[in-house]
């Protein structure tokens, strides 16, 4: 098992282990400083695969992008 103490909200690693609120994501364990992070990090939406809207979007984004140029 693979185990993540770094607070994936706040980006602070998470000392109080016994205590901390945590999720199980196949073999990654990832802990929270908090309850409310937890639900905060559980409501992000998921992009949702590779032929997703949302995903499609950010590399359209991205394409048009000055810094990165066009990939089109």
């Amino acid at each position: 098992m693979r185990v993540c103490t770094l607070d994936p909200i706040t980006l602070e690693d998470v000392t109080d282990l016994e205590n901390a609120p945590f999720i199980m994501d196949g073999d990654l364990k990832i802990y929270f400083q908090s309850e409310a992070n937890k639900c905060e990090y559980l409501d992000i939406p998921m992009h949702g695969g590779e032929n997703s809207p949302g995903l499609k979007k950010i590399f359209d984004d991205m394409a048009d992008c000055a810094i990165t140029g066009s990939i089109n």
